[in-house]
């Protein structure tokens, strides 16, 4: 049933799933009483409550877009997908970073359609991108179907998929992640996430210290009536040095930064600051050197 559904949904034009993405996502806020209190606490907390009074309803509906957009992403052909991105600011950075020779790491938060950044550049060169299997069995064909595809490889959120990343860096091709999401207990450590403690992976910034390796910063904004894409890409706003936990602090920041962009795409109803499972608790202060 999945798949049909799936299959249904690819099947309409952009704008329409869009539409219908903005049905969904306030259905979901209508029925959801904890995502409903989750979304509004994480956009106050982030960003006060006036700028988050001004933003809630827009984000209802893009973060609806942004889940039904996914069928749509893994099963429509990928020269449809790349052609959907229809402006690219900072790709001067993508070849700086191939003219110095290393591998590039993209980072991306769960901001705009971040299914199509890795996608658009696949078709460029090889990109190996970390995923978590989806929680509903049934859809995992689909979805290493629609993500393995062409220059486009996976790897597993485990130690064999570690292991991949690592030789794809020092083969110089490239890597994508997104580091906002919880990971297991043992893997991350507790840093400031829009000030309050999150724990914060640290896989990426462990990624960011292979050698030669310039890490880039990307999202795709989704534009108006289902117009397309506007795929941005920067380096990062001030250079990531330091140890592991000084550098996945800063890729915090640096996300920050992005998600303020365009607030009303990032994924606020997303549990960013739960406890992982059998993990410590968040501590009652964060570590004064890992702040702003």
């Amino acid at each position: 049933m999945a798949s049909l559904i799936f299959s249904f949904l690819a099947s309409l034009p952009l704008g329409a799933l869009q539409k219908l993405g903005v049905f969904a996502g306030w259905l979901t806020y209508a029925l959801s009483p904890s995502y409903r209190r989750r979304l509004r606490a994480n956009l106050e907390h982030a960003l006060g409550k006036a700028e988050a009074d001004r933003v809630w309803r827009r984000a209802v509906g893009e973060t609806g877009k942004q889940a039904l957009e996914l069928p749509w992403m893994l099963l429509r052909p990928q020269d449809e997908l790349v052609a959907k991105v229809v402006r690219v600011s900072g790709w001067e950075h993508v070849e700086a970073a191939e003219a110095r020779g290393g591998g590039i790491l993209f980072i991306t938060p769960h901001l705009g359609c971040f299914e199509i950044t890795a996608q658009y550049f696949s078709t460029h060169r090889p990109i190996t991108v970390l995923y978590r299997a989806p929680k509903k069995a049934v859809l995992q064909p689909v979805i290493n179907a629609g993500r393995s595809r062409g220059n486009m490889h996976l790897a597993p959120a485990d130690v064999g998929g570690v292991r991949r990343l690592i030789k794809a860096l020092r083969a110089r091709e490239a890597v994508g992640m997104l580091p906002d999401q919880v990971p297991g207990a043992g893997e991350g450590v507790w840093l400031p996430f829009f000030g309050r403690p999150a724990y914060t992976m640290t896989l990426a910034a462990r990624m960011s210290e292979v050698a030669g390796v310039s890490t880039i910063f990307a999202w795709a904004e989704r534009l108006p009536g289902g117009e397309g894409f506007h795929l941005r890409l920067r380096p990062p706003l001030v250079p990531l040095e330091g140890d592991t936990e000084t550098r996945a602090a800063a890729i915090n920041r640096e996300m920050e930064a992005q998600i303020r962009e365009n607030p009303a795409q990032y994924l606020w109803g997303y549990n960013r600051y739960k406890r992982p499972k059998d993990g410590a608790p968040a501590p009652t202060t964060t570590p004064a050197q890992n702040q702003p």
